[in-house]
């Protein structure tokens, strides 16, 4: 299959894995599907990469631990922002973070404009306003946003000194023992109810292992700009999702606002590698 292909299969299934999940929030909390999403990950990345953990240096555990953080609070943030307002509006928001990432420090007036352009889009939604958007839910998009660029920036580190997988894998057990706490409160006796532990299982297959691994073959044979570009279409698969899923349907506002930053994205990944998928 062609590496784009498996790119846009990616793409599609992280956010269909996201409004299944957003679909489940009226019999258990945000935080609980969430965490059940990184067990599920977290469970099968441990059993691909196998980590040795002999030899590391604090250096190595502080990275990693730092790494397993943002993962962690970003998964979390952004679901409670699906939980507040739709699916296309808070990826849309959530973009704004890797994408400043991606033209910061650049003297160039065209990345000036990239940054611009996704600001407009932002003021667009902001103005727009409507019931179906709220204070909460765009904040926690933003959060998950920062926390995206940080896991990017962490990613890196994380990868010099964990070889293969044996970073990430050891990142989504630190994320998952984190949401842990919070997860059993909410949850409670909803996280022993078999079919709520299939259905969560489901949505981190659809949300981790799927896009983990269409993503693993695509990047053997693809272009770092090309599969930049690709993902940035991840706020219309997203709106995509929440039209088939949930029936969320946007404003001709709310589109305008999504392409001015799609386009912004793509502009800037055009000019800078640094924009990067990320397990939300």
């Amino acid at each position: 299959m062609s590496p784009v292909w498996l790119v846009l299969i990616g793409i599609l299934s992280v956010q269909f894995g996201a409004g299944i999940a957003k679909g489940l929030f009226d019999e258990i909390a945000p935080t609980s599907i969430v965490w059940l999403r990184l067990v599920t990950s977290a469970v099968v990345l441990v059993a691909i990469a196998r980590p040795v953990l002999r030899g590391r240096s604090r250096s190595d555990w502080l990275v990693v631990l730092a790494f397993g953080t943002c993962l962690g609070v970003m998964n979390w943030a952004i679901y409670q922002a699906f939980a507040r307002i739709p699916l296309g509006i808070a990826v849309t928001l959530e973009f704004i973070g890797p994408l400043t990432l991606a033209v910061i420090g650049s003297r160039r007036l065209r990345d000036l404009l990239w940054v611009l352009l996704a600001g407009l889009g932002v003021a667009v939604l902001g103005l727009e306003g409507g019931s179906d958007v709220n204070l909460a839910g765009v904040l926690f998009a933003l959060l998950a946003g920062a926390m995206w660029a940080s896991y990017i920036l962490l990613a890196g580190q994380t990868g010099q000194r964990w070889p293969g997988f044996d970073g990430l894998a050891l990142a989504s057990v630190v994320a998952t023992v984190l949401l842990t706490p919070l997860a059993i409160g909410e949850g409670g006796g909803d996280l022993l109810d078999l079919r709520i532990l299939a259905l969560g299982a489901a949505v981190g297959l659809l949300s981790s292992v799927v896009p983990y691994s269409c993503e693993l073959v695509a990047l053997r044979s693809i272009k770092a700009s090309v599969f930049s570009i690709l993902m940035s279409l991840e706020p219309a698969a997203a709106a995509l999702a929440g039209i088939v899923v949930l029936q969320e349907y946007l404003t001709w506002e709310q589109w305008l606002a999504m392409t001015f930053v799609v386009i912004a994205s793509v502009g800037a990944t055009r000019s800078s590698r640094t924009l990067a998928p990320a397990p939300d």
